[in-house]
Formats: structure tokens, C-alpha cells, sequence
């Protein structure tokens, strides 16, 4: 019995993950974008609050995990430029790990920075 109730556990577990999609764009604040409807002034700071990924010019509101896990994650980053003669680029790319909420909005489980 024991042994059947830990494979129906895990079993539940590899269909949610299995559920998760990815979506890989440009994260940009969500504030400003609402206001300018334009993702190029958009790049988020250590001061954003709420974010919104752009995919083939499409935004997806990230939900308050998400906001919470991107946040974090753009605290934690460290300059990757390529080449340090160069101004370090303030547009973040990023991967984006969940299921789609709705038309726009994406519950997340991870986020990736590149």
C-alpha cells in the first residue's frame, strides 16, 4: 500500500513538470512597458518590481513568483560582457520556466538570466 501511494506521488510530480513549458525573450518592467507600450527604453533595474517577458514582440506578465524569482535573479547577476572595452549591455535576456495563465501571464518556476 505504502509502495503504491509513493509511485501515485510521483507519478503526480513528473506530470506537473511535464505540464511546464519554457519561454525564452527579453525581460523588460512591466510598469513601463505598460505606460510607453514600447519594450526598447524598458530595461529592468536592481529597482524593478514587476516584470514582463517580450517573446517575438509579445508580452507575457510574469505572476508575483515570477516578479519575486526575477528580481532576485537580476540582483544576483554578474556582467557577462563579452568584451570589457565595451559598456556593459542593460538589455537582459532571459529563460523562463512554467505554464501560461490566462492570455498573458506566465506562473513561473524558474527563471534563467543569460
Amino acid at each position: 500500500m505504502r509502495r503504491s501511494a509513493k509511485l501515485f506521488a510521483l507519478l503526480g510530480v513528473f506530470s506537473v513538470l511535464a505540464l511546464a513549458e519554457s519561454w525564452q525573450g527579453r525581460l523588460v518592467d512591466a510598469r513601463c512597458f505598460e505606460q510607453s507600450k514600447s519594450a526598447t527604453t524598458c530595461d529592468p533595474t536592481s529597482s524593478t518590481t514587476m516584470f514582463a517577458l517580450m517573446v517575438s514582440d509579445k508580452p507575457f506578465t510574469l505572476d508575483e513568483t515570477g516578479n519575486t524569482k526575477a528580481s532576485e535573479a537580476l540582483k544576483n547577476r554578474a556582467d557577462r560582457a563579452s568584451d570589457p572595452s565595451q559598456p556593459p549591455s542593460t538589455e537582459v535576456m532571459a529563460k523562463i520556466t512554467g505554464t501560461k495563465d490566462g492570455d498573458n501571464t506566465l506562473k513561473v518556476e524558474t527563471v534563467e538570466l543569460r
